[in-house]
């Protein structure tokens, strides 16, 4: 198996895509505040190699995503801001276990760290273009194995 990054950030944004709580899912960090609505944002975090999941001839990767969720902070009811920020997470957060190896491009989503990092979420505020925007960002980590061929 290749690192096919593209085929897996293709995979994690249709999760998003499906999940049908976001108005918007970009496959970056936006430069530029969302709108009105939840917006989801998937870039790649870190890329090493799997230490305990490689062997002698390839190197397996470990690939830490982020995957943000973002709202305004400006929206009413505000007692519903973070419940439904919590119940699309939920969404995601099924979806990585149901589609644990990302439709066959990726080994597992790491959700218990084998690797180290496990599947996570913290949540915080960001002011971005002068707006104030509530945010979850998911960690999440995938292994791919064979990425990197050994050669001596």
């Amino acid at each position: 198996m290749a690192l096919d990054i593209d085929s897996i950030l293709d995979r994690i944004t249709s999760h998003a895509l499906a999940s049908g709580y976001f108005e918007a899912v970009n496959g970056h960090e936006p430069k530029n505040a969302p709108g009105s609505g939840l917006t989801a944002a998937v870039w790649v975090d870190a890329v090493q190699p799997a230490v305990s999941s490689s062997g002698l001839a390839s190197s397996s990767a470990l690939l830490v995503f982020y995957v943000r969720l973002y709202t305004s902070m400006h929206q009413e009811p505000q007692d519903a801001i973070d419940p439904n920020l919590v119940k699309a997470l939920s969404a995601l957060f099924s979806a990585y276990a149901g589609d644990f190896e990302l439709g066959g491009d990726a080994r597992m989503v790491d959700l218990r760290g084998a690797e180290g990092s496990l599947l996570s979420a913290r949540a915080g505020y960001l002011n971005q273009d002068q707006r104030l925007l509530r945010v979850i960002t998911i960690t999440l980590p995938v292994i791919v194995n064979d990425a990197w061929d050994e050669v001596a």
